[in-house]
This record gives structure tokens, sequence and C-alpha cells, in this order.
């Protein structure tokens, strides 16, 4: 299965890789919104792994344009604002869950076998 995992911070591009790849999935890593929608062009990834505050367009905004296209890819949101504001907007575009930053390998892995599994938080 491809995820594809979209954040600004390429340390979190290369830590997540590494760890769901060993976890057998394959990876497809954008460094925004708007190459992730690119990305969404050509291929139709399984989940999404999507960092919150990016510049430009952030992950709320990713969200609303796959949601206007008619995309309904299973995503988790991630970000270092874990507020209960960012939490509820999140959720309110459909995030199957919120990982808050910084996570550990081991919390990544549960929260994407999770949704994998259909097993909302």
């Amino acid at each position: 299965m491809n995820v594809l995992v979209v954040d600004d911070e390429g340390i979190v591009l290369e830590s997540c890789r590494k760890v769901l790849e060993a976890e057998g999935l394959d990876v497809i890593s954008a460094n925004s919104a708007d190459e992730a929608l690119l990305i969404f062009e050509k291929t139709l990834p399984g989940l999404l792994l999507i960092d919150l505050k990016m510049p430009v367009h952030d992950g709320i905004y990713l969200m609303k344009e796959l949601k206007n296209r008619n995309i309904d890819t299973p995503a988790i949101v991630m970000s270092g604002y874990s507020t209960e504001e960012t939490i509820k907007e999140a959720d309110s575009m459909g995030a199957c869950r919120f990982l808050p930053k910084p996570f550990t390998p081991d919390e990544l892995v549960e929260a994407v076998r999770q949704v994998l599994k259909g097993e909302n938080q």
C-alpha cells in the first residue's frame, strides 16, 4: 500500500519513510500541500499522513482540496500544535486520527495500523 507523507520538514519525511517502509508500506513524500495535489493527479495513495502547519498551504487546505475533488483517502493529521481547536478542525475535515508531534516510531506505527484496520480515535 502507498502512504503519502506530507510535511515541510525533511527530517520528518525521512523518519516517517524509514519507519513505514520497515512495516512493509510504500512511502511517497511531498514537502507541501501543492506537491501532494500533484501526486494525486498521478496516483491514489491508500493513506495520507499530513502535517497541519506548513508554509503557503496547510494540511487543512490539502484536506479541503481533496474533498472538493471527491477524494476520500483516509488521513492521519500530525502537528506540533495539538490544541483542542486544531484537533477539532482536522476532525471536521475528516481526519481519522490526530498524531501530536513529536511522536515515537511506535506511536506512528500504531496510528497507521489502527487507521488501516478502520479504527478511528
